[in-house]
């Protein structure tokens, strides 16, 4: 069965389900493609307000295709570094992507899988998922993003015992280190991803857009511009249609209507 990425419509929620059941979903360069793709398309719809990633059948995502891997090392470097681009451009779509992004987890969530898990802005797992950095497992570094994520997500010492050991972890154990944000019961996770995301479709995109851009910038902008950057998107926010709504509906003590 060829590897793809099926795109579907809940409410105003787009569900992206990476299908490759013969391999667990592990992914590849036409996946990366779509996915890039489906956002583009996403970011100018304003029937979407959010997207939920997952896989198809009993797994999310295995990471890459081992055999694919095994064959690429008959092949000039560059066809590896071409095939890794693809993926880090997908990556850097979801991060920079102004709506927000779910992770939808059940079962294995492996190597780059984990990695893509990562770049989204909420994980919701099923409680007997497993996250696994494999790289390690088979002679090879993190990609995806993964090293960045986790050493921003997580203490020094936790983030390399994930990197360097390649040992299995529980989506419990992972929302107590703050990496997850909902376990869910088996075969729940989509359900409880699309719950989330209706929360989020209720609120204002041009604030979640604004919040998101804050967010990625956090961390590596000094105190100054980070205050510079919330006293403009403060300023833009309130003068945005959006803003004028918000306000007047709480005064009037009604649900906000965001169009």
């Amino acid at each position: 069965m060829t590897a793809s990425l099926k795109s579907d419509s809940h409410g105003q929620t787009m569900v992206l389900t990476i299908s490759n059941p013969d391999h667990r979903n592990a992914l590849g360069p036409d996946i990366y493609a779509a996915g890039v793709e489906a956002l583009n398309v996403a970011e100018s719809s304003p029937d979407v307000r959010s997207v939920v990633i997952t896989g198809e059948g009993q797994h999310f995502c295995a990471g890459g295709n081992l055999q694919r891997l095994l064959d690429n090392r008959q092949q000039p470097p560059s066809v590896q570094a071409q095939s890794i681009e693809g993926l880090h451009n997908w990556i850097e779509t979801i991060r920079s992507f102004p709506k927000p992004v779910v992770a939808a987890v059940e079962g294995a969530c492996a190597g780059a899988g984990f990695s893509l898990a990562l770049a989204c802005d909420f994980i919701v797992a099923a409680h007997n998922s497993v996250f696994v950095m494999a790289y390690s497992n088979v002679g090879l570094s993190p990609d995806g993003g993964a090293s960045w994520s986790l050493m921003r997500a997580l203490p020094r010492a936790t983030a390399l015992e994930l990197l360097m050991l390649g040992e299995r972890i529980s989506a419990e154990r992972l929302q107590q280190l703050g990496v997850i944000n909902r376990v869910s019961g088996e075969r729940e996770a989509l359900d409880q991803a699309l719950a989330l995301c209706e929360r989020l479709n209720a609120r204002s995109p041009n604030a979640l857009a604004s919040i998101k851009e804050l967010a990625n910038d956090a961390l590596t902008s000094p105190l100054h511009e980070q205050l510079g950057s919330e006293r403009d998107h403060f300023v833009r926010c309130l003068h945005h249609a959006h803003g004028g709504e918000g306000i007047a509906a709480f005064l009037d003590k009604r649900p906000p209507r965001y169009r």
